[in-house]
């Protein structure tokens, strides 16, 4: 097999886990959100150090960390994409939780068109006017859903800034990723022991007071954290930009079909037009993005 193949494999399976990843949240709605948030980085701290240390990679992290303290504005860039990501984690949860998978999907549809304006206005990217056209676009199925729900989708537009903004704050700091994560979650640990030692203080906590299952399921979050981000890196490095893009839209295309077909939530034609004007400009934004890569290529030949 050759690496483009190996990487669409690797990216395929990425997003389609991350697809179906509300699956799993769901086994977890007795849990209060804010512990399910808790338990997902502290698992994922033990998971990844772990890995880590199976694999031989212990003096590697110690590297990354020397070099971080070395090099004080990645440092904090990466502190600040550990926040961001965290309340990405937050979100998301909720919304699988509270029967709002709809507006998840919609979040995670808009996130590239997001990454896209964010890349404009701090890398100095240039869009076409076809680009910027599938971003108006867009921003119509936004307000559409706002009409629609009497109030601003803020669970969607949260989901895309937060990794949008994600996104840029990773891009100036390059690390291995499961060394990434492991040091992100090393951010965030401290504040999340402080929460779980206040819940079972309060005597509200669920991990091990309800059942042995939601204790092995809390504990497996790191594990379902951690695997789609190593198979992502994994692909990312043997496939070009525009397929990635491609293929991401696996991921909210899921969540849609699991939200309505296995969750039955509701559909309406509101609904179906705002969606629509978000495809739409995925699919404008698509092609633009394959005719450039194309061009270029033509260009290199």
């Amino acid at each position: 097999m050759s690496e483009e193949r190996k990487g669409i494999v690797y990216t395929f399976l990425a997003y389609a886990m991350w697809g179906v990843l509300p699956l799993f949240w769901k086994l977890l709605e007795h849990v209060d959100s804010v512990e399910v948030l808790v338990g997902r980085v502290v698992w994922s701290f033990i998971f990844t150090v772990l890995a880590i240390l199976m694999i031989g990679q212990r003096s590697a992290l110690f590297g990354d960390l020397q070099y971080l303290w070395q090099h004080k504005k990645q440092l904090v860039s990466l502190v600040a994409a550990s926040f961001m990501i965290t309340v990405n984690w937050f979100v998301f949860i909720y919304a699988v939780n509270s029967h709002q998978m709809l507006e998840t999907s919609l979040g995670y549809y808009i996130n590239p068109l997001i990454s896209v304006l964010f890349g404009m206005l701090f890398f100095k990217e240039r869009l076409t006017r076809v680009q910027l056209g599938a971003v108006l676009i867009a921003l119509v199925g936004v307000l559409i859903m706002t009409i629609n729900y009497a109030r601003l989708p803020w669970i969607a537009l949260c989901l895309a800034f937060s990794f949008a903004t994600y996104g840029v704050l990773k891009k100036r700091v390059v690390l291995d990723a499961l060394r990434g994560l492991a040091i992100e979650t090393l951010f965030t640990l401290p504040i999340a022991l402080v929460l779980y030692a206040y819940l079972f203080q309060k005597g509200t906590a669920s991990f091990l007071h309800i059942s042995l299952s939601t204790d092995v399921l809390l504990m497996a979050s790191g594990v379902v954290t951690a695997i789609p981000l190593i198979c992502f890196a994994k692909g990312a490095q043997r496939i070009p930009l525009y397929l990635i893009g491609f293929l991401q839209y696996i991921a909210p295309t899921t969540m849609l079909i699991i939200g309505v077909v296995l969750y039955k939530e509701p559909f309406t034609k509101m609904e179906i037009l705002a969606f629509s004007a978000i495809w739409l400009a995925l699919a404008l934004f698509s092609l633009s993005t394959l005719r450039e890569q194309l061009m270029k290529k033509r260009k290199l030949a």
